[in-house]
């Protein structure tokens, strides 16, 4: 049996007992995960896709270790300059051991695989409560006027 499981924002192949090594994930090692989003479950010729995720299926994976990846290292240079830079970068990992695929559930999952609670909408105000709030807020002074230019009085033309 497999199932195919997104975490991180990348897709994972997982069958019983094997390890995989994914984006960091809050746990020590021997916390138990689950994971709610399954996108595809497969047992032999049988295999249930969902639309985009199966619901109540779930994957229940132990924290083995957290650990660093190899270094990555980016090295920028500019010819003709004395311009260089050395940049290293080790990312974090959680390696995890599926312990069992749940096709109809039967887990409960952390908070961490939750989906975030839709915040409530604001209420719609009245267009006149709208309008004199605008008002308050944009408090403009007026402009403080000129001295009207004069003019010169015009020449008379002499005939």
């Amino acid at each position: 049996m497999f199932a195919v499981i997104k975490t991180g924002g990348k897709q994972y192949k997982v069958a019983a007992d094997q390890e995989i090594v994914i984006e960091k994930l809050e746990g020590d090692a021997g916390d138990t995960l689950v994971f709610g989003e399954v996108l595809m479950i497969g047992d032999g010729d049988k295999v249930d896709i969902g639309a985009p995720a199966l619901k109540g299926a779930q994957v229940m994976g132990e924290v083995v270790e957290q650990r660093r990846s190899a270094k990555v290292i980016t090295f920028k240079k500019k010819p003709r300059n004395t311009y260089r830079r050395k940049l290293g970068h080790r990312q974090q990992q959680t390696v995890i051991r599926i312990t069992e695929i749940l096709a109809k559930g039967g887990g409960v999952a952390k908070k961490s695989d939750r989906k975030p609670e839709p915040k409530a909408e604001a209420k719609p105000v009245p267009k006149a409560k709208a309008k004199a709030a605008r008002k308050a807020q944009a408090v403009v002074k007026p402009a403080a006027k000129k001295p009207a230019a004069k003019k010169a009085p015009a020449k008379k033309s002499k005939k």
